[in-house]
């Protein structure tokens, strides 16, 4: 079987394991691990310019090798704070007008991609599997094809793929573009993500497909799929499950009869927060019957805390979070718990099992995968309920959640008002219609399908008088 080879911005390195237990990193690990291979990617160390760098740090580890690298600030600054996170992010994510695009700083992404793909040839072999992993590295399939790099090299996009009248607006976008359709087989979360890609293409050249999802570009040949990433539901039940520590224990009994509604995610302008703080504070003015009732708890630990539009929505919260608490609270009710921290994943597991309520409003999201962990926590006999924004990639699955639009806060806080009144025959239902989804589309299925038809895309890239499409079964 060839030896696959993952690449991603960050690597979880085996002592890290533990920590980086959820999400990506689950999927490759165990794709790794059931065929051998390597993960290569940043070590998070940032040096001095300057400063001599060990160009790549290997070490194995369960038949794994992880082949990591040092950034120095440089690069660091222009390849991942000034183009990845100031004009991709936000652009994917339909913010334009958060996008910061400098020259400067598309030249040092592409140089960074430049740079990671002449440390990684060195140690590939003729019949290596290549699975790149998301927004950091989209040149990277052309800077290997300009060192000679022949192998199948797959992609797959974590976040959400713009509307053409967003992505063509970026300055680079026929660059991009160009340079993503070296790859043999691009994967996306959604169908309308996909679509989304192929529509930017066709407005920049002719784009010709040769079969159902196969296509030729930019003198390319190509395959598009959409693959929506799951979650291990067993070991995500398996956390949530068993004793609560003392801690909790003895918050639970405090609370008595109050429901609680949480909701987790990392700070970002992405994930609607401000509209949802608002959506709140309708469902305490439309629906009195719940004050003193409920308690809504937003965990939102800080992530990028150097960029200007994550401090700016830092302080938007605080100040909201407490214009509610002053306006609905009383002596003995908070009605709105801002935590600006994290928590350790089983932990947060137990919390998801204990509430009543999960309000995960994105305005925009590839996935959202916290949505699909709060389901599978819960209690088979008397779960939660999960209210989902209709923008996230997970509410084309979990269409038995109630699905809401986040930009209208009367429609949030009715869902609300549904989810918190709701019978228990109706939220099993609906618990038991998400887990079948859950099991169905699994972290293990993602991959497995990945990867077998990534290997299916066997033949060689770019020979002359080849047709590397024309041999390809059709992608399901």
């Amino acid at each position: 079987m060839s030896r696959l080879v993952v690449v991603s911005n960050r690597i979880a390195l085996p002592e890290e394991g533990k920590a980086s237990a959820g999400g990506l990193a689950v999927g490759i690990l165990d794709a790794l691990k059931s065929t051998g291979g390597v993960w290569f990617g940043w070590d998070g160390e940032i040096s001095e310019i300057g400063e001599e760098e060990e160009l790549v740090n290997t070490q194995e580890h369960d038949g794994i090798t992880y082949a990591s690298f040092g950034l120095n600030q440089n690069d660091y600054d222009l390849y991942y704070l000034q183009f990845s996170n100031a004009v991709i992010w936000p652009a994917f994510h339909y913010r334009l007008d958060l996008v910061q695009y400098q020259r400067e700083a598309w030249e040092g992404y592409c140089s960074v991609n430049r740079l990671l793909a002449e440390r990684l040839q060195p140690m590939l072999k003729p019949d290596d599997i290549l699975w790149i992993h998301d927004y950091h590295l989209l040149p990277f399939a052309a800077e290997l094809r300009k060192l000679g790099v022949n192998n199948p090299i797959g992609f797959f996009l974590h976040i959400p793929f713009p509307t053409p009248e967003i992505f063509n607006a970026l300055p680079p976008h026929d660059a991009l573009l160009t340079m993503l359709c070296q790859y043999d087989l691009l994967g996306f979360q959604t169908e309308n993500d996909r679509l989304a890609f192929l529509d930017s293409v066709s407005q920049v050249t002719q784009i010709e497909s040769r079969a159902a999802k196969q296509h030729r570009a930019f003198d390319n040949d190509f395959a598009t799929e959409v693959y929506p990433i799951g979650i291990e539901p067993d070991s995500i039940k398996e956390m949530a499950s068993g004793p609560l520590p003392p801690k909790m224990a003895a918050m639970k009994r405090d609370l008595g009869d109050i429901k609680n509604i949480i909701a987790c995610e990392r700070l970002d302008y992405s994930k609607g927060l401000p509209e949802r703080f608002l959506a709140y504070e309708s469902l305490l003015e439309n629906y009195p019957q719940h004050r003193s009732n409920i308690r809504y708890t937003q965990i939102a630990p800080t992530s990028r805390g150097d960029v200007q539009a994550y401090q700016d929505i830092r302080h938007q919260l605080e100040t909201e979070a407490g214009r509610i608490n002053g306006k609905y609270g009383t002596l003995g009710w908070t009605p709105l718990y801002y935590l600006n921290q994290h928590f350790d994943r089983r932990l947060l597991m137990k919390i998801f099992r204990l509430t009543d309520v999960a309000l995960i409003t994105p305005l925009r999201d590839g996935m959202n995968l916290v949505a699909k962990e709060y389901v599978a926590a819960q209690n088979p006999d008397d779960p939660g309920v999960l209210v989902l924004s209709r923008f996230a990639g997970a509410a084309n699955e979990l269409t038995s959640a109630l699905i809401v639009n986040p930009y209208d806060r009367d429609d949030v806080a009715a869902a609300l008002d549904k989810a918190l009144t709701m019978p228990r025959e109706e939220r099993v239902a609906r618990y038991n219609d998400m887990m079948a989804v859950l099991r169905r589309n699994d972290i293990a299925n993602w991959r497995k399908t990945f990867l077998k038809d990534l290997q299916a895309l066997s033949s060689p890239h770019g020979n002359e008088g080849n047709d590397p499409v024309k041999d390809r079964p059709e992608l399901a």
